[in-house]
């Protein structure tokens, strides 16, 4: 822990994303609790929540191979305070919602919110390499991971709390504040100049500048696909969190637990906002669980990647077999210890492996890939439940997925890497 917090204390621009990051995020989860609660309530329709999470991800998709070119144009910071503020604004629409016929307003609103989020979390993921030295990244991840968990698991708990007495508009509230403090404390962050060296062993060479027009954004969107394409574990990297992702409906399985298995508070909010505290508690450990286990070396990280499915795979196929909330906690923290070492470990080795230059697009098209994934996979267990599965077979059938795609990392990213770029070395 020495390490993580030394990180902390010495590097001012890191510590101060870091605290745009915690008040971000913590009113990020007290919403996202407050959404479900709201769009149950207003519909009792888990494919209307299925909805809600097609809203939520499917706009990344569209809008993030683009976004990921204005983040490798424009400078980083200016692009996370924009989505900051604009986030702010858009939020406070959800106050409107207030009948099942404004339905229609919430959905918009949550595409709006995500579209800008498909800015920012590919601008943050870009930022870091400039702001941290190549020791110090490894820990800046693990960090930004336990965050954002211990964010998940106090903004989820409070959520339920907050939805479940003080309503949902007061959640929504308190997410518009915390964007706007967010964007104060990113202002104050001093970037570095970016660095002109290839960290793949490449031939160090100049990022090109920004072409003109709508044909030079294209032939840029087209580099950073081309460069993700052609390069085998950076490929695979790329898209490992949206093959993950692939069960993405854990996403509204929690909800329907929570719901439907051991309600607390009005409609199940407080218990909806304990398994996301759970889901959040697992992925706070997982990295550091791991790197303890392994150390840091390049090997490690990359095999722990694939593993890390069979981790959330023996999670939720335990969920199926279990109805109390305490055992269902468990089993989701669990599976979650999985899915945080999958998300971080990909996330160092990228960037440590892709020229600052393409870090934007490469980032961003793996949100866009993962939140195509996930909206279709949330989406999906919605139908299905609606048709009649129970969530003990939506377990099932999740934790199979996540079994599946298991397999496939593992032959793709168990052997030996072929080229230099990946050799094993230490952060």
């Amino acid at each position: 822990m020495a390490g993580y917090l030394h990180v902390l204390r010495t590097n001012r621009n890191y510590r101060r994303l870091w605290y745009g990051q915690v008040v971000s995020q913590i009113g990020d989860w007290l919403d996202s609790v407050a959404l479900f609660t709201l769009t149950l309530n207003l519909t009792g329709s888990g494919q209307a929540v299925g909805l809600l999470f097609l809203a939520e991800f499917l706009p990344g998709a569209a809008v993030g191979p683009f976004a990921g070119v204005l983040v490798d144009r424009l400078p980083r910071k200016l692009v996370l305070i924009a989505s900051d503020l604009g986030r702010a604004m858009i939020v406070l629409l959800l106050l409107l919602v207030r009948r099942p016929e404004d339905l229609w307003l919430l959905y918009l609103a949550v595409v709006a919110k995500v579209s800008l989020t498909a800015f920012f979390e590919p601008a943050r993921s870009a930022i870091l390499p400039g702001l941290c030295n190549r020791e110090e990244l490894v820990a800046a991840n693990a960090i930004s991971g336990a965050t954002w968990s211990a964010m998940l698991a106090l903004g989820a708990a409070l959520g339920g709390i907050v939805a479940g007495t003080l309503g949902v508009r007061t959640a929504f509230l308190l997410d518009a504040a915390s964007f706007l403090l967010s964007a104060a404390l990113i202002a104050t962050v001093r970037v570095p100049r970016r660095r002109a060296a290839d960290p793949s062993g490449e031939p160090a060479r100049p990022a090109p500048h920004p072409q003109a027009g709508a044909g030079g954004a294209l032939r840029e969107l087209r580099e950073g696909f081309h460069y993700v394409l052609t390069r085998h574990e950076v490929g695979w990297l790329t898209f490992s969190k949206a093959i993950w992702s692939l069960g993405g409906g854990v996403l509204l399985l929690l909800t329907l637990y929570g719901r439907e298995i051991a309600p607390l508070g009005r409609d199940g909010a407080i218990s909806i906002g304990l398994l996301y505290a759970a889901r959040g508690v697992g992925t706070g450990i997982g990295p550091f669980l791991a790197l303890r286990l392994g150390g840091s070396g390049q090997r490690f990280l990359r095999r722990s990647v694939a593993v890390a499915f069979f981790i959330s795979a023996a999670g939720y196929l335990a969920l199926s077999f279990v109805t109390s909330l305490p055992l269902a906690a468990l089993c989701v923290l669990f599976a979650h210890i999985g899915g945080s070492i999958q998300w971080v470990f990909s996330t160092t080795l990228l960037q440590a492996r892709v020229p600052d230059h393409l870090l934007g697009r490469v980032f961003a098209t793996e949100y866009a890939a993962l939140t195509l994934t996930t909206a279709l996979s949330a989406y999906l267990t919605g139908v299905a439940r609606d048709a009649g599965a129970t969530p003990a077979a939506l377990a099932m059938a999740l934790g199979g997925i996540f079994a599946a795609s298991g397999m496939l990392m593992l032959v793709t990213l168990w052997p030996e890497p072929v080229l230099a770029e990946v050799s094993d070395r230490q952060f």
